[in-house]
């Protein structure tokens, strides 16, 4: 596993403090996913309700706070595919 997967899977448990409704998986692009079901986050690949794709860079700027998601979203930083209110509700929590 990639040290940029294994700081995302530490990040993100530091970022989410409740449990997500649903499942989603972070692909952060040449390095591997992040999947997130419930209040579990751990390295992995595996259907989702959710897919967001994003660069290494895009995705440590997403979770440290300098980029908002939905601007990532909206300037193609951020890709979604799946359940748009899911992923809504994953962006607020990274906030």
């Amino acid at each position: 596993m990639s040290q940029v997967i294994d700081a995302a899977v530490e990040a993100l448990g530091a970022k989410l403090t409740s449990p997500f409704d649903g499942v989603a998986k972070f692909v952060i692009l040449g390095e591997g996913a992040v999947m997130i079901a419930g209040a579990t986050i751990h390295a992995g690949d595996e259907p989702a309700d959710v897919t967001l794709t994003a660069s290494p860079d895009t995705f440590r700027a997403i979770v440290n706070g300098n980029l908002n998601p939905t601007t990532a979203f909206m300037t193609g930083k951020l890709s979604i595919d799946g359940n748009m209110k899911l992923a809504v509700t994953l962006g607020s929590a990274l906030r």
